[in-house]
């Protein structure tokens, strides 16, 4: 998908049900307006968009044409890819690399807001810093994100039965960071629990003939 498909989409599918001149898109695009008049054009033929009538002495917009026979899927692309995971994997991979362990996209609501969770390793991101760095990419995307933070520890024990672990077995939540994909450790197991199954696996085998 050419990058300036892929940056008029982002904006797009941040606003599905919202309409945009040429001259809007090429300000939250940063693109060329020529650029953005020819892509805008291909994709109205390729039925992804559709164009507005303007009123009188207003200029045409066009927006996303939810009767698209793919919008479904092509939505869930831009979600897994250049609108949502690929952003926020590389914010998280650049400024939480040392406590961010996983990360999910677990989907998006009808108003293109993004649910996330990040499971954090041995040690914690730090709260205030991750507020705003998400809140900064929320300002890129145009989309609001709903962060959940939560140790690796409680994420192992999440029942079938919580609301999280329900969204996390949906066909539209993927992980977008796993384990070793960043500098994040691995709590360590307490050495109390490792002396307590030594001694009772020693007791176990009994002494030695």
């Amino acid at each position: 998908m050419a990058p300036e498909v892929q940056k008029l989409l982002r904006v797009l599918y941040s606003a599905p049900g919202q309409p945009f001149s040429t001259s809007e898109l090429a300000q939250r695009s940063s693109l060329d307006t020529a650029d953005v008049s020819r892509t805008l054009e291909h994709l109205v033929k390729s039925g992804i968009l559709r164009t507005n009538r303007p009123k009188s002495g207003l200029p045409e917009t066009v927006e996303v044409d939810r009767s698209f026979v793919f919008h479904d899927e092509l939505r869930s692309i831009a979600l897994k890819s250049f609108a949502a995971a690929e952003p926020i994997r590389a914010m998280l991979r650049s400024r939480f690399k040392e406590s961010v362990l996983r990360a999910f996209v677990l989907g998006e609501d009808e108003d293109a807001n993004v649910e996330l969770l990040i499971v954090h390793g041995e040690l914690v991101p730090d709260k205030t810093a991750m507020t705003i760095a998400c809140e900064k990419l929320s300002k890129t995307l145009g989309r609001h994100l709903q962060v959940h933070v939560m140790s690796d520890a409680r994420f192992k024990n999440l029942k079938p039965q919580d609301s999280l672990a329900a969204k996390l077995s949906a066909p539209s939540a993927h992980e977008i960071i796993t384990i070793g994909a960043t500098k994040a450790k691995l709590p360590a197991e307490p050495a109390g629990l490792i002396q307590s199954a030594k001694r009772k696996l020693a007791k176990l085998c009994g002494p030695a003939a």
